[in-house]
C-alpha cells in the first residue's frame, strides 16, 4: 500500500473515531398519571338520585314479577291495537280481560304498592279503565274501545311517570307494611 493510500485510510479511521455521536436532547418528564375524577357516583344509587319519581319499594323478586306483568300489559295493548284494526271485538275482549279489573288484580296492586302511597289506587284505576275496553268490545263499539284504550294508556303513562322501582330486602319491605305473600306472585 502506498503512503498516500495509508494516509487517506488513517485519516478516514481517525475522522470516524473523532466524530462524537450527536448529543441526545433531554426528554421532558412525563406528566403524572391521575385517575379521572367521576362526575357523579355510579350505580343504582346514582341513578335513583337522578330520578325524581317516587320510589316504589319492592323486593328483587317482586320487582321482577312486576316487570313481567308490565310486559304482559304491553302485549295486551298490542293485541288490542291489532284486533281493533280488524274489528275483531272478540279478540279485543279476550285480551283486555287479562288486564281488566278483578279482585285478584286489586289484591296484587295493594301488595305491590304497600310502601308507596297512591300506587295501589293508580293500579286499580288502570285495571278499571281496561275493564272499559272489555265492555266496549262486547258492544262492538270501535270508538268506545279506542277511548277506553286511550284512558288505560294514559293511566299507564301517568303511573310510570310517577313511580320507579326501589329494590329493598324482605325485612325492609316488611317494615313498611308489606307482607311477603309469595303465592300471590305465582298465581295461586
Amino acid at each position: 500500500m502506498t503512503n498516500s493510500k495509508l494516509f487517506v485510510l488513517a485519516l478516514a479511521v481517525t475522522a470516524g473515531c473523532s466524530r462524537s455521536a450527536p448529543e441526545a436532547k433531554p426528554q421532558p418528564e412525563p406528566a403524572p398519571v391521575t385517575a379521572p375524577k367521576p362526575v357523579a357516583p355510579s350505580g343504582t344509587a346514582a341513578a335513583a338520585a337522578l330520578d325524581a319519581r317516587k320510589p316504589l319499594p319492592l323486593t328483587a323478586m317482586m320487582a321482577n314479577h312486576q316487570k313481567q306483568e308490565m310486559r304482559d300489559h304491553l302485549k295486551v295493548v298490542q293485541e288490542i291495537a291489532l284486533a281493533l284494526g280488524k274489528d275483531d271485538f272478540d279478540a279485543i275482549a279476550a285480551s283486555a280481560t287479562r288486564i281488566a279489573w278483578s279482585d285478584k288484580q286489586a289484591m296484587m296492586c295493594k301488595h305491590m304498592g304497600a310502601g308507596a302511597p297512591g300506587f295501589a289506587e293508580m293500579g286499580e284505576q288502570f285495571h278499571r279503565a281496561a275493564g272499559g275496553i272489555v265492555e266496549a268490545a262486547k258492544q262492538h263499539d270501535r270508538a268506545g274501545v279506542a277511548t277506553a284504550l286511550g284512558t288505560t294508556l294514559e293511566t299507564c303513562v301517568g303511573c310510570h311517570a310517577m313511580y320507579r322501582q326501589d329494590i329493598v330486602d324482605e325485612q325492609a319491605f316488611s317494615q313498611i307494611g308489606g307482607a311477603m305473600d309469595h303465592s300471590m306472585m305465582h298465581g295461586k
